[in-house]
């Protein structure tokens, strides 16, 4: 069982409590395998990006060993061609059930080593996962566009899909820094992943034609942002431009409009890249806000309807779900592995896009 003392910097008021804040990381333990698998609770999936958010939230927590255990679990399992499947059932690698490999799936790991590194100091332990970081990454890149997009996944069969999603090129985005960030603490410079970083963040700052149409999506809306593609000025008019349609004052942020349904893992996103820009006060009250999906044992509910007949729905409480809120709260307390890997100032941004403004 984590201990309030090991969580008291995650202590934020109105939000968590130190008794809160390890009972919520106790929540996301006990869903955790032995093997190390985090699926979102236990009898249903595992994908490899909410499994990496999950592990992320432990180191915060200071639960380094559970969390290497989940990187673990990522070296172990990896496709030939460096990447994932999209769900393991209850995270049991011979229960696949949606072979589809997503990019932004496969590329997170990379956001996931490095912040580990970041909480732990471990060479050895970048060193190890190192070649896992490098085929990820390159699968990723084999899907980029000439536009610098990244098309979303390679199906079953291996057919790739060039369509684009612009929420998942942003998290592309934020993975290749942290990648480049790794190479660079190995000393093993990566020039073409520093080009492709440069042609995809002019592609989502300029080129929102090359993207499928998802902006119904609050994603879409603050990824840029959180991605760390679009920032300063530009991220601030980005934020306030849609603020009014996408937060409901009191219970969060929508998922998708015009539908009145609140989600904790999109509000809690969100507080994040408002954090990065500058906005602490008014993640504050995003993670404040987002409470009333808090349930008995510290996870938290995926989402609320609230209009019509009200109710949490899905009924499922989800281990990433409790991880975004652990990280985001990381950040505003100054957690200095999860200010470095969200914050951005010390990622290394790639060489410019905007020699590709004619792409």
């Amino acid at each position: 069982m984590t201990s309030p003392g090991r969580t008291d910097h995650l202590v934020l008021p109105g939000v968590l409590t130190a008794a809160q804040a390890a009972e919520t990381v106790a929540g996301i333990l006990a869903v955790q395998r032995e093997d190390g698998a985090i699926p979102w609770f236990r009898g249903h999936h595992l994908d490899p990006w909410d499994h990496t958010e999950a592990a992320m939230a432990l180191d915060a927590a200071g639960e380094h060993e559970a969390a290497e255990r989940a990187y673990a679990w990522l070296a172990r399992h990896q496709n030939a061609d460096g990447s994932w499947y999209a769900a393991y059932h209850d995270g049991d690698p011979a229960e696949i059930t949606d072979r589809g490999r997503e990019t932004n799936f496969c590329a997170y790991v990379a956001v996931g080593v490095w912040h580990h590194y970041l909480s732990t100091g471990d060479e050895p332990f970048l060193d190890r996962m190192w070649p896992c970081v490098y085929s990820a990454v390159e699968f990723v890149l084999a899907l980029q566009q000439p536009g610098g997009q990244i098309g979303w996944k390679r199906e079953e069969d291996g057919t790739p899909v060039a369509d684009a999603l612009l929420t998942g090129s942003s998290s592309v985005h934020h993975a290749l820094r942290c990648a480049l960030a790794i190479a660079e603490e190995r000393e093993d410079p990566q020039p073409d992943w520093e080009l492709a970083t440069g042609a995809l963040a002019h592609a989502i700052r300029h080129h929102p034609e090359r993207f499928l149409d998802k902006d119904r999506y609050s994603m879409d809306w603050y990824y840029p942002v959180l991605g760390g593609a679009v920032t300063g000025a530009e991220a601030r008019a980005r934020i306030d431009a849609r603020w009014d349609e996408f937060v409901v004052p009191g219970l969060g942020v929508r998922c998708v409009l015009p539908n009145p349904w609140v989600t904790g893992g999109e509000s809690c996103e969100l507080a994040l890249a408002l954090w990065a820009i500058g906005e602490s006060d008014r993640a504050l009250e995003i993670l404040q806000s987002v409470q009333h999906l808090r349930a008995g044992g510290g996870l938290y509910w995926t989402g609320y309807v609230f209009e019509g007949d009200r109710a949490v729905w899905p009924e499922e409480l989800t281990t990433w779900t409790a991880g975004s809120l652990l990280l985001a709260v990381a950040a505003l307390g100054g957690d200095e592995a999860t200010v470095a890997v969200f914050g951005g100032e010390r990622l290394p941004r790639g060489l410019s896009g905007e020699c590709c403004a004619g792409v």
